[in-house]
């Protein structure tokens, strides 16, 4: 059975990076050592782990992925910390709810 992994770094700047892969560790190791000049966290190296889930159905892993990268970064901050009560409240509408911390 094939493994699919949805997964967020955090940066050298603090801010995230939301990605998918096959190997977790292979992935993380690409990103620390810098292989595209382009990419998003070359230039926030060192970055470092802090969530994933699996997936068995790589559908559902990109769609994952997906909606984790529209997410504020105080709403990914939730899902990490596995606070659900202020996931639950960031996912409101702001318009209804307002912006509060």
């Amino acid at each position: 059975m094939k493994l699919f992994y949805v997964y967020i770094l955090k940066c050298k700047d603090d801010s995230f990076y939301t990605g998918i892969t096959n190997s977790i560790e292979r992935r993380l190791y690409e990103h620390n050592v810098g292989i595209d000049k382009d990419a998003y966290t070359y230039s926030r190296r060192p970055v470092e782990l802090v969530w994933f889930e699996m997936f068995t159905d790589p559908t559902q892993a990109i769609m994952v992925e997906k909606k984790i990268k529209g997410w504020s970064r105080r709403k990914k901050q939730a899902l990490i910390d596995e606070d659900w009560d202020k996931l639950v409240r960031y996912s409101k509408n702001y318009t209804q709810f307002g912006k509060e911390d």
